[in-house]
């Protein structure tokens, strides 16, 4: 195969699945749109790494990750690995209904995330092209994937080269996975192509204000391309030194005392930031801005993508939502200025502890949000003069000082 033509997940998996070679790994219905994984944890007494973890080993070599005679076996990275990139993958949710984690041969259940109605997954063309089914695998490798089985035809080769591997990564191995490439840092953003059907994102940062009350207690510009997490006190070090470096921008949320509150409600912050640690990671990759809870707390939110804009909206724990989708922005910004219709919104609201949109209570009674603008919108609105300077937006009140949000 030639350098550069890899499968995204959804593909890869949906080969191993219809290989056959992967024992527990099998479509879950008829239609090929959900699927079991064998999930078996190490420390039960008969596992086998030769079996049990053949799977994620796969990913790990296909990944290159892992090489056979030079780097250390560990079943438990492997697995990590995959999880995360399911975990983070739009094209998979997990139906935790389905799963079977307490029987002699535990799995998950995943579904698969269809593209505008077509055809099935295990059906598509493209799919069927790259298929060549495995018959035996070396004693040497039980399991892997070598990357020479994976033919490429012509137009899938094409598209891969239109792709960004930057959003490849940050879509696929995030949270607490070891980031795959250097990522270059404090770029200089370059234009974007809007107007096309697959615009050309480079600009990740986002401007993050944190409110307390509606009295802005921080303001930040992120410069990660890895996006950044909100949270109360830091990522705790065990899980860097286990799952790897991440790279996020670190927002954590300041003492209730650096603003002007009533005591009783200074109490009731501090209550509800102890179920803030891990908090939320936000980070905007090609194809919309993105985020997932890991905190205890409850987490609400509003945005161009949110399913009600009168009643809250809730982020479940260890899902990503998308908060942005980037194509349908473009196109209601070409709509925009060609006279046939309002200005996009790209705006996003977080409200930690406390439901939200709540019609009957104004935000800026709400203990604690976030407001979070991808800069790459603001700036294309402004570049069309059809965005809103600082000064001239009201968001959520005022600060202590008075200034206007």
């Amino acid at each position: 195969m030639e350098e550069g033509a890899k499968l995204h997940l959804k593909e890869w998996l949906i080969t191993q699945i219809e290989s056959g070679i992967y024992e527990g790994l099998c479509w879950e219905d008829d239609n090929k749109t959900m699927f079991r994984i064998p999930w078996k944890h190490a420390a039960k007494k008969d596992y086998k790494q030769t079996e049990d973890a053949a799977l994620f080993k796969a990913w790990a070599v296909y990944k290159g990750k892992y090489k056979e005679g030079r780097d250390k076996a560990d079943p438990t990275m492997w697995k990590t690995r995959l999880r995360c990139a399911l975990n983070k993958s739009t094209d998979f949710q997990e139906v935790p209904e389905r799963n079977q984690l307490d029987i002699t041969e535990p799995y998950k259940v995943y579904c698969i995330q269809l593209d505008n109605g077509s055809a099935k997954p295990a059906d598509s063309p493209q799919i069927k092209d790259k298929m060549i089914i495995q018959t035996k695998r070396s004693s040497k490798i039980p399991g892997s994937v070598e990357k020479e089985i994976l033919s490429q035809n012509d137009s899938f080769k094409a598209k891969k080269e239109e792709e960004n591997p930057l959003t490849e990564n940050l879509m696929m191995e995030h949270m607490y996975c070891e980031l795959t490439g250097k990522k270059p840092q404090n770029q200089v953003p370059a234009p974007i192509t809007f107007f096309s059907p697959a615009p050309t994102m480079s600009d990740f940062r986002m401007k993050v204000t944190l409110l307390y009350q509606g009295q802005r207690v921080m303001q930040v510009t992120t410069s990660s391309p890895d996006g950044c997490f909100i949270l109360q006190g830091r990522v705790p070090l065990g899980n860097e030194r286990i799952y790897g470096p991440c790279t996020a921008q670190q927002l954590s949320f300041p003492s209730p005392g650096s603003v002007s509150l009533p005591s009783c409600m200074a109490e009731a912050m501090n209550r509800l930031l102890c179920h803030l640690e891990r908090g939320v990671l936000l980070w905007v990759a090609q194809e919309g801005v993105f985020i997932k809870r890991f905190c205890q707390g409850r987490v609400y939110w509003s945005g161009p993508t949110a399913q009600h804009s009168d009643r809250p909206n809730k982020l479940e724990r260890e899902k990503t939502f998308k908060l942005l989708d980037i194509p349908t922005f473009v196109s209601e910004l070409q709509s925009c200025l060609q006279g046939r219709g309002p200005t996009p919104s790209y705006e996003i609201e977080l409200c930690f502890g406390e439901e939200y949109p709540d019609p009957g209570i104004p935000k800026t009674k709400k203990l604690i949000m976030a407001q979070v603008v991808p800069l790459f919108a603001e700036e294309l609105l402004q570049r069309f003069n059809l965005g809103e300077t600082e000064e001239k937006r009201l968001v959520l009140g005022s600060n202590t000082e008075g200034e206007k949000m």
